[in-house]
């Protein structure tokens, strides 16, 4: 049974990486676009993200105005609760 790429990742430690870049327009500097990147990244350097805007920065023509970015790690240790009472049903 093959494992996902993306799962590998999580158990290394990378977590979902969604950014909202807003950047200028070739076109028309005073309009603003925005653009959603969302890829597996590692916290806090973001070296993924980093290389995406740097491709951006050099390779495009839009501005980059503002980086919003939100990180979430989806594999996490299990909770355990004890439980209070045992019930049987026949």
């Amino acid at each position: 049974m093959a494992v996902s790429s993306e799962f590998e990742k999580q158990l290394q430690g990378y977590g979902l990486t969604t950014a909202e870049i807003l950047y200028r327009m070739p076109d028309h500097p005073s309009l603003l676009q925005s653009y959603i990147w969302q890829e597996y990244d590692l916290f806090p350097q973001f070296p993924n993200l980093r290389k995406f805007l740097d491709f951006w920065s050099h390779k495009l023509d839009g501005v980059l105005h503002t980086v919003t970015v939100a990180h979430r790690e989806l594999i996490k240790p299990a909770e355990f609760k004890m439980a209070s009472a045992q019930f049987k049903l026949h």
